[in-house]
């Protein structure tokens, strides 16, 4: 917050626009006329949106709640793990999770993932409450208000939220000692309260009565067509669509290696080619991935272990069981779907993996640290090589672009060694202990807090790492440029009292700073990146006839403009209205009378 960013213009334009009226802020309008939504259910907006009720649109204020809900999700988190596994492994949780590069860059802007996390980590919490339950009646009711946070993640952001369903389904079945019948009806209790929690706003919108904004990001104006396709199934099987979650669709900056690359057909050089190294590559693996392979080496000996105790008919601590099952599940169904996405993919998105490598590589330490303390068997070795191979890794990380805190790779290297030589020696093993989490954390911290004190970063597209130096004067820009100036004023100033100052082509980028840094009606004709068909021709007609629109600001777009309904709309400006006003890179400002 202090850096002085706005956060995502897209998100905050919204949040301005949403706080002058309920049905905008019910519907969650990106413009203050209520022409079109934001490309996602409201509910990760209605904080901010609160927030600024309270103490006025400023850059604090928009991001305050997300700090809160970043918080309260290390908080939660550590409840859970100490829950399942003691103190010193949520202590370690907790303090991997703060320490995520991605999801400390993610959780200082106002994108929705923060409250997608702070969603699904709640349920994790009441998850693990309902497993420890003893009373039937307690462990049911902990399940329920489970599948209502899971509900409450789809309306933050619609499908991936049910990305970790699978994981807390068979958690449940792992950990579940009460009769299948019992088991039955307690998921299915818990599906009907899924669907209720997920689809009341979905229901709400397509049974509202009076006029209503176009759902932004959809092909026909509903949130069904929005969920089922470019926001639901066609991130994971690709595909055209109009929205594209509040980042840019093509064009752009450069990137830098461990960091995000920009730009390129369907999205997918934002995170890379997909395919099983996509969460180890350039364009991710320096956001989420230094701690992945200790998670993964984490869930495997549970898996061993729990096989051998399987085959021995040994009692299984149920609850334990599940614990390992939920995070693991909830690691590995996030990898592979992120993995393989085939649509719009940005590394942003992995913030989602954060919360289950802290829990496995926290319970995953307290184990190895156990086993170190016994001094028998080669499992004792197993503390300093997670330190070597971690080390290891941060090494190849760092070293993809040593001129961007090269030092690291080095400083890492000699905490590590030093770090080993005393677990191995055991001559000084606390001081072993303290170097080899220094090791381990110290190359994600320098990311995390540059991440943090970053001013140069763009929050639609949230980075750790080389990437928040190299991103392109302009984006996500809060304040009106002397040329944007002069256009608005111009507007302002031969207005005749119509409802609309300015409609602006060109998607949210050109629209929104219109919006944040004015107090003038401007509407974002397209939506978030221009393609959304509203308004139609018969619309615009529709608006200049009536003397609701008398300005209409073409060429100020940063993003492709080549989509067919941006094409018609521009051909009936520049038939339907003259230009006046000229302003370099703002565009060209036209006057249209009646049509």
């Amino acid at each position: 917050m202090w850096t002085g960013s706005w956060g995502n213009t897209y998100y905050t334009a919204a949040v301005k626009s949403m706080s002058s009226n309920f049905t905008n802020f019910l519907f969650g309008s990106f413009d203050p006329a209520g022409v079109v939504t934001i490309d996602k259910p409201p509910l990760s907006l209605w904080p901010q949106v609160i927030s600024v009720k309270i103490f006025g649109i400023h850059h604090w204020s928009v991001l305050l709640p997300q700090v809160v809900e970043g918080v309260t999700a290390i908080f939660l988190l550590h409840r859970t793990v100490r829950m399942w596994a003691g103190e010193k492994a949520a202590l370690i949780a907790a303090l991997i999770l703060t320490l995520t590069p991605i999801t400390v860059a993610t959780t200082r802007t106002n994108n929705t993932d923060t409250m997608l996390v702070l969603t699904l980590v709640a349920a994790a919490y009441a998850f693990t409450r309902a497993m420890k339950a003893l009373d039937p009646r307690t462990r049911t009711k902990w399940l329920l208000f489970t599948a209502f946070l899971l509900g409450c993640g789809f309306l933050a952001k619609m499908a991936a939220a049910y990305i970790v369903i699978p994981a807390f389904f068979a958690a449940y079945l792992a950990g579940s000692k009460a009769h299948w019948r019992r088991q039955m009806l307690d998921l299915a209790g818990a599906a009907v309260v899924l669907l209720a929690s997920s689809l009341w706003w979905v229901a709400a919108v397509g049974l509202w009565p009076g006029k209503k904004p176009y759902i932004g990001g959809s092909t026909d104006g509903t949130v069904l067509d929005l969920v089922l396709g470019y926001n639901g199934l066609g991130r994971v099987f690709g595909g055209e669509g109009n929205g594209n979650g509040g980042a840019p669709a093509g064009g752009g900056g450069p990137g830098g290696p461990g960091g995000a690359s920009f730009g390129g057909p369907g999205g997918t050089s934002f995170g890379g080619s997909s395919g099983a190294g996509r969460m180890f590559g350039e364009a991710v693996g320096g956001q989420i991935s230094w701690l992945l392979p200790l998670a993964l080496a984490a869930l495997a000996c549970a898996a061993v272990l729990g096989f051998r105790r399987l085959r021995r008919s040994a009692p299984a601590d149920t609850a334990n069981r599940a614990g390992w099952v939920l995070w693991g599940g909830w690691l590995l169904v996030n990898a592979i779907v992120f993995s393989n996405q085939k649509g719009v993919f940005h590394p942003y998105y992995t913030t989602l993996m954060a919360p289950a490598i802290g829990a496995l590589v926290g319970v995953g330490t307290v184990w190895a640290l156990q086993k170190y303390r016994e001094s028998e068997g080669p499992a004792r070795f197993a503390l300093p090589a997670g330190v070597a191979v971690t080390a290891g890794w941060a090494w190849v990380l760092v070293s993809r672009n040593t001129s961007w805190h090269g030092w690291l790779r080095y400083a890492v290297l000699v905490v590590a060694l030093v770090a080993i030589l005393a677990l191995v020696l055991r001559k000084v093993p606390r001081m072993g202990l303290g170097l080899g989490l220094g090791a381990v954390l110290l190359a994600p911290a320098v990311w995390s807090g540059a991440a943090a004190a970053s001013t140069t970063a763009i929050a639609s597209l949230p980075a750790a790492g080389p990437t928040v130096d190299t991103m392109p004067a302009g984006w996500d820009s809060a304040e009106l440029t002397a040329d944007q100036r002069k256009i608005l004023d111009y507007a302002t100033s031969h207005a005749s009292g119509e409802a609309i100052t300015l409609a602006v082509e060109g998607g949210s980028q050109a629209a929104g700073v219109y919006i944040v840094d004015s107090d003038a009606t401007v509407v974002g004709m397209g939506g978030f990146d221009g393609k959304d068909p509203v308004p139609s021709l018969d619309q615009l007609s529709t608006w200049v006839h009536e003397g609701r629109l008398r300005f209409v600001l073409t060429g100020g777009g940063m993003m492709q403009m080549d989509e067919k309904t941006v094409i018609e709309r521009s051909r009936w400006v520049e038939q339907n209205c003259k230009p006046v006003l000229k302003a370099g890179e703002a565009g060209t400002l036209h006057e249209c009378t009646d049509a």
